[in-house]
């Protein structure tokens, strides 16, 4: 049940300063009425679509020519288009600032700390476009990076993308047929790879990895190899034309750099699905769209601007990383990390913080839990005090980690929540900064976003589950998917249950206060007895458990109907006894409900999860059921599949 009080509440002058009151009285202008407060403002922003992105576009301070026309077949789904007389550039618009303020700050682990000025960065920019060119990198080329998250990589795309280049990232832990998998499909003419990288202390070689990835790429024209561990000219020589990139950009002075003006819905970023069903789908997304929604979304309702020093715990295989690089557009300072967020200890992202002023401190549900299972208090021990905004994505925070930050971190700190996914690189509900914080809650729909909840027959609902929908049309609906020349993968994905309108396959559910739950994703949801229940709501109440580490939950077929199966990774010298299982079987009876208690409960050694962190019920599905897990590449831990497949517990 909600606590009949807010976490937090924004005070008076925080709502007077904010960026979302000053977007709302432009739009009250532009309106012709008084739009008093959010709730308004949303109304408004999606029943007069075209009235409010080009407010956006005019307000977040987009260059570019936008045109006169601003949405044109805008009640079709897919098929709408944005903007479609603007001209513009993504990297034009990234490459906001000259100086010697920082653009990039970088820390690996604690081998490697660097920053890089907006006048370097421009130049590391300058000299890659000149490279690439030479290379004959042109408009709608894919440039592709299995990189650390380090500032040669946003120098890199940036050059990409100021050519008009399409920019495809994943991080360099994948493995081999998991990159090709990837970049297979579309194509690159350039790649680009570290010659290793750090995590939990220990230097990485993946030196065998980028040979054979780049003799099964045979569309590249170059191969690139930066340096992270001071191995990359060794690295370089031993693949056949790869190149360091010390050597590749020497011959090049900083010059001005030029920017292809290119149209609203050309394509800019080629993000994946998380490929654990199937070979990955190749998600392509536009210019335009990734820039309106992301500075939206970045200088509205997560308030940044000039000087912030923003932060978001992401690898580059994570769609994070593409909503983190688009701060640079607001003049924020990106506040970069690779490697593991808990060596040499706990203390890693909150001493960053403390050195650089972090301003906004993004992470995972995930991580907030597992700072709090570590029995951290930062607020205690760090001067988190330039600390604005702490935002949570991956999976849904549950309220005890929304009640974590403001006890054991910050309590004066706007939490903002965040869902959406790589399917639209942006998010669907997030933070409100001139609305209350309530436990275990989103705090409200994105501008411009017409989210919904509505049950099977296409009723909205609230206060109960359902699906989650966008009925009408967005700028970051992707342009296509690769390889998909009639459309069908597409409109498979998000339009076959709903004609019309988005599902995303989220289980979702409004509140009372007009915010949202995330109960996880709906093809994941249980069914006992016929009875729909989300997976989250049982990780809630279990991983409140000192003696568990972390859980994870399917639906079992059994006799003709489904039953819950849950696994546990239990805390070390913890064993599952009866005892153990009664007290986890009372916490989710009493916690959500009798429905949600599991028939099986089941202790593993370790629990698959994606690159990006996330863990992989619909693989633990299959293993289960006897079935073929169709790529494992996706997965970071593929070897603890193993620990799930011929259970004696699930035999009877």
């Amino acid at each position: 049940m909600p606590a009949d009080t807010p976490l937090w509440t924004p005070s008076p002058e925080a709502i007077e300063n904010s960026a979302m009151t000053a977007f709302m009285r432009a739009a009250s202008r532009v309106a012709g009425r008084d739009l008093a407060d959010y709730d308004a403002l949303h109304a408004w922003s999606i029943g007069e679509r075209e009235a409010f992105w080009a407010l956006i576009w005019d307000h977040c301070g987009v260059v570019g020519e936008r045109g006169a026309t601003v949405l044109v077949d805008g009640d079709r789904m897919p098929g709408a288009r944005f903007f479609p007389d603007a001209r513009l550039n993504f990297a034009e618009n990234l490459l906001s600032l000259e100086g010697d303020a920082d653009a990039l700050v970088f820390r690996g682990e604690d081998k490697v700390q660097r920053r890089w000025s907006w006048n370097e960065l421009r130049a590391q920019v300058s000299r890659l476009q000149q490279f690439m060119r030479e290379q004959g990198v042109k408009a709608g080329d894919r440039v592709a990076a299995m990189m650390p998250n380090m500032p040669e990589t946003v120098a890199a795309m940036l050059a990409a993308t100021s050519l008009g280049a399409v920019w495809s990232s994943c991080s360099p832990d994948f493995g081999t047929q998991g990159v090709l998998d990837r970049f297979g499909q579309i194509e690159p003419t350039l790649f680009i790879a570290p010659d290793g990288y750090y995590y939990n202390g220990k230097a990485i070689d993946i030196a065998a990895k980028i040979g054979e990835v780049v003799a099964r790429l045979p569309s590249l024209r170059a191969t690139l190899i930066v340096d992270y561990l001071g191995k990359a000219e060794e690295v370089a020589s031993g693949i056949e034309g790869a190149q360091t990139l010390a050597s590749a950009t020497a011959q090049y002075a900083p010059a001005p750099i030029t920017f292809e003006r290119l149209p609203f819905d050309h394509p800019l970023y080629i993000l994946f699905s998380s490929g654990t069903t199937g070979i990955p789908k190749c998600i392509v997304h536009s210019v335009g769209g990734m820039l309106l929604q992301h500075l939206k979304e970045q200088q509205l309702h997560a308030g940044i601007k000039p000087g912030d020093r923003f932060f978001y715990f992401t690898t580059c295989g994570w769609m994070m990383w593409n909503w983190l690089v688009t701060g640079l557009a607001s003049g924020a300072t990106l506040l970069l990390y690779d490697g593991s967020p808990f060596y040499p200890d706990g203390n890693a992202i909150f001493d960053y913080a403390e050195a650089e002023r972090m301003t906004y401190f993004g992470t995972s549900a995930k991580y907030i839990d597992s700072v709090r299972k570590a029995g951290l208090t930062p607020k205690e021990t760090h001067d988190l005090s330039h600390v604005r905004v702490i935002s949570s994505t991956g999976s849904p925070l549950s309220p005890e980690g929304f009640e974590f930050v403001y006890s054991g971190i910050k309590d004066d700190v706007h939490l903002a929540s965040i869902s959406g996914g790589t399917d639209i690189a942006a998010c669907f509900v997030l933070g409100v900064p001139t609305k209350p914080v309530w436990s275990g809650e989103i705090q409200g729909p994105g501008l411009g976003m017409a989210t919904d909840v509505w049950d099977d027959d296409g009723k909205h609902i609230v206060g109960e589950k359902g699906e989650l929908v966008c009925t009408k049309a967005f700028p970051s609906m992707p342009i296509m998917f690769w390889n998909d020349p009639d459309g069908s993968k597409y409109r498979s994905a998000y339009f076959e249950r709903f004609d019309n309108v988005w599902c995303h396959g989220d289980f979702a559910e409004w509140t009372e206060h007009g915010g949202m739950i995330i109960h996880g994703r709906s093809d994941a949801t249980l069914n006992p007895g016929g009875v729909r229940i989300g997976t989250a709501e049982i990780y809630n109440q279990v991983e409140q458990l000192p003696e568990i580490l972390e859980a994870i939950c399917i639906g079992q077929e059994w006799e003709g109907d489904a039953r819950v199966v849950l696994f546990v990774r239990l805390a070390g010298g913890v064993g599952l006894d009866k005892a153990l299982e009664k007290k986890i079987r009372d916490k989710i009876r009493t916690g959500a409900s009798p429905r949600h208690v599991p028939a099986r409960i089941v202790a593993v050694a370790d629990i698959p999860r994606t690159k990006s962190g996330k863990i992989t019920e619909l693989a633990v599905r299959d293993v289960v059921h006897g079935r073929t897990v169709k790529n494992q590449e996706a997965l970071a831990n593929p070897e603890a599949l193993e620990l799930f497949r011929n259970l004696p517990e699930l035999a009877r």
